[in-house]
């Protein structure tokens, strides 16, 4: 890539459950700067309309590339099933990754024939969940749940609290009664409560966490368009609709920032503006 800076690759959850992706992201690209913002004012999004999902989507996508971005992520199982294929429609000139629940490596990995799949109510409801089903869990049971309340722990910081532990509880023991060998995270806030969820499946059930598998397809489209190949000339920056304390709080909690950039911004009916 010309120039002295890598492609800044664009980030956005509704809360801070998308750090999963940044963190594999980091792993993978580290020469590339990430912009990320967590709509804070709007999480979850799970229970939301369809259309709400996919006017956010649009609105901070148009912000990070505003912004600079390169490629976006979107790092939210609801915003990818509500809106992915919109905002290819709508940036045909932007590379996209989505998330896409792991269904196709546990079918292909499990030797009981029963996996889990924790996620939220809008991925499961979503065309794209049906369709990963269908394709590869042909003689596979997948058994499912929606682990109510467990987003809300996650954006407190509370991963090792008695809630959280209750939520992922009801949810795993009866799929552990039934068999399963592997547990798909649908959600990308869940993979920061995989101690907890390796706690009480055990160590023979594997834990999948799809971020790794995403932040490989960003280093793909990125190679594949030439945008790689200089070096990050500034550091990453965060922003949210929400309290950007509360996002620093988190940061620090979940990826160890010592000194994170962060900022705000508000909504204006559908658009997004910079909180001074």
């Amino acid at each position: 890539m010309a120039g002295s800076e890598a492609a800044v690759i664009g980030v956005f959850d509704s809360g801070v459950g998308g750090l999963s992706v940044v963190r594999a992201l980091r792993q993978q690209l580290p020469e590339h700067r990430l912009m990320y913002v967590a709509d804070q004012a709007h999480v979850p999004y799970g229970p939301r309309s369809l259309e709400e999902v996919r006017a956010f989507s649009g609105e901070i996508t148009r912000f990070l590339l505003a912004q600079g971005a390169a490629l976006v992520v979107v790092a939210c199982n609801t915003a990818s099933a509500a809106a992915l294929q919109h905002l290819r429609q709508a940036f045909p000139d932007t590379p996209f990754v989505g998330m896409e629940p792991a269904v196709k490596p546990a079918a292909e990995q499990t030797r009981s024939g029963v996996v889990g799949v924790l996620a939220t109510p809008a991925t499961f409801q979503g065309e794209l969940y049906a369709s990963v089903v269908e394709r590869f869990a042909q003689g596979v049971t997948v058994l499912q749940d929606t682990c109510p309340g467990l987003v809300k722990e996650i954006e407190a910081g509370r991963l090792q609290g008695r809630e959280a532990r209750r939520i992922l509880e009801f949810a795993l023991h009866p799929m552990l009664d039934k068999g399963i060998d592997t547990v798909v995270l649908g959600c990308t806030h869940y993979p920061f409560v995989i101690p907890l969820i390796e706690e009480i499946v055990g160590s023979a059930v594997r834990v999948i966490d799809p971020a790794p598998a995403v932040a490989r397809q960003a280093a793909h489209l990125l190679a594949e368009r030439g945008l790689t190949g200089a070096r990050r000339t500034q550091p990453d920056r965060f922003w949210t609709t929400g309290d950007p304390a509360t996002l620093m709080d988190s940061l620090q909690a979940l990826l160890g920032e010592s000194a994170p950039r962060t900022g705000g911004l508000r909504w204006n009916g559908r658009r997004l503006s910079v909180v001074d």
